[in-house]
């Protein structure tokens, strides 16, 4: 219930002010939240699984978590969190032919520290993005991602090293 009163909270908040109510009501609604976390409105967090957010990020107007209580979603100290950015972490396992969503999945997502998660982009379960990395807009991350490195595409391919 509180996650829901929070969602609306969110959506109704202006989308670039009112930070510190926000992470004052993300702690209330039981979201593990650093210090300095920017979290723009227009967002949603599905669920009542555990969600973390690291010190000093940002997450810009539309990001949705769909949390699960089985797998948790981590997000990293500095990092940036582009708009609309979905992370999901429900999955199935492919059934038979007459229904093709088979046993329900749910895999954890981490996003270590200071990485770029471009605008649009989903990442799914079981899913490890590496310090340092980018992902570009629009990108869907369905496998771990190294350290320093740019990945993009559908799904999302190494495009280069970064320095």
């Amino acid at each position: 219930m509180l996650r829901h009163l929070l969602n609306l909270l969110l959506f109704v908040l202006p989308p670039s002010r009112c930070f510190l109510f926000k992470q004052l009501c993300l702690k209330l609604s039981h979201v593990e939240i650093g210090e300095n976390v920017s979290m723009c409105g227009r967002g949603w967090i599905y669920g009542r699984g555990r969600l973390r957010i690291g010190n000093d990020t940002w997450l810009s107007p539309g990001v949705i978590f769909h949390t699960h209580l089985d797998a948790s979603i981590i997000i990293g100290s500095n990092c940036d969190i582009g708009p609309s950015v979905e992370f999901i972490t429900g999955g199935h396992i492919i059934g038979s032919v007459s229904r093709r969503a088979g046993t329900g999945t749910a895999k954890s997502i981490v996003i270590n520290d200071g990485c770029w998660i471009g605008a649009g982009s989903r990442i799914l379960g079981g899913v490890n993005i590496g310090t340092g990395s980018v992902v570009a807009a629009g990108s869907v991350v369905t496998r771990d991602v190294p350290a320093n490195v740019l990945v993009a595409g559908v799904p999302a391919i190494f495009k280069k090293q970064l320095t």
